[in-house]
């Protein structure tokens, strides 16, 4: 079983920085790891995901040149850098993990098994 534990959200100003955590426990070290959001009222959406190895990320056009994820597999942790935040972000951020994707990153919710609880992230103007 993988638990999924984010924390690191916050509410802050428009231009901003938040660095969110993710702490896994289980069989992780195997997985893809993606962050999704979700804003009230739509449906929740991709942010990044990386690789088993960290070597290969994926982004969303919203994410690219302001977010980066990475991983800590020695320490079990997933990290979403957000810089230059603007009102558009604000969402509750997801952590999720994928053991069936043979280390592909996927912009796809339903390819991931297990989700965190998530964060609140509120950015305002």
């Amino acid at each position: 079983q993988v638990q999924l534990v984010e924390s690191g959200g916050g509410l802050v100003q428009a231009g901003d920085t938040l660095r969110l955590s993710c702490a896994a426990s289980g069989r992780t070290s195997t997985a893809v790891m993606g962050w999704f959001r979700q804003a009230p009222g739509k449906e929740r959406e991709f942010v990044a995901a990386v690789s088993q190895s960290g070597g290969m990320t994926i982004y969303a056009d919203s994410a690219k040149g302001r977010f980066t994820i990475s991983r800590d597999n020695a320490g079990n942790m997933v990290y979403l850098q957000m810089n230059s935040l603007n009102e558009e972000d604000t969402a509750v951020y997801y952590c999720a993990a994928g053991n069936r994707l043979f280390g592909r990153p996927s912009r796809l919710a339903t390819e991931y098994e297990y989700w965190g609880q998530g964060t609140q992230v509120t950015v305002s103007a």
